[in-house]
């Protein structure tokens, strides 16, 4: 098995799983917080929605420089957080798909200007900074959903809300 189609099946399901998660939230919610310092629900979900884009910036090209980087209004309807995120994943997918294990294992770069800030191979930002931030926000997405009532779907097993 290549790294590629190790790598494959961990983004189709972690990718999946959030948006089982997504297509849960409460729209009307979209502007609570559990805490000033806190985002909105809405502004987690379009975080959520945009993670996938890194992966395709990491996957086409050689770094990422962070004094370039813009932030991104909060997307302000369900619709548009799930027609984003699905967007982005097709496109990592996509590009994905087309790389050789040569070219998944080529150093990738992060930058703020001309410092590198790390640098590792592309295969392990993907991870990093897609699969596994996916999986941290997607967790903190499901403690918003707590405390707004919002019944817990089954990600790696049964919730108090339902089984598998």
């Amino acid at each position: 098995m290549n790294v590629r189609e190790s790598l494959l099946p961990e983004f189709d399901h972690e990718t999946t799983m959030t948006r089982v998660v997504l297509e849960r939230l409460p729209e009307a919610a979209f502007e609570w917080r559990p805490h000033p310092k806190s985002y909105t629900l809405g502004g987690l979900a379009t975080h959520l929605a945009q993670i996938p884009h890194w992966g395709t910036s990491i996957l086409t090209h050689d770094f990422y420089d962070l004094a370039t980087s813009t932030t991104r209004e909060p997307l302000t309807s369900l619709q548009a957080v799930l027609d984003t995120f699905d967007g982005h994943v097709r496109e990592v997918r996509g590009a994905l798909v087309g790389l050789t294990d040569g070219q998944l294992l080529q150093p990738w770069a992060l930058r703020r200007a001309e410092k590198i800030v790390l640098s590792m191979p592309r295969v392990s930002a993907l991870r990093g900074f897609v699969v596994r931030h996916l999986v941290h926000h997607r967790g903190q997405m499901t403690v918003y959903m707590r405390l707004n009532g919002v019944p817990l779907p089954p990600l790696y097993g049964p919730t108090a809300d339902e089984t598998m």
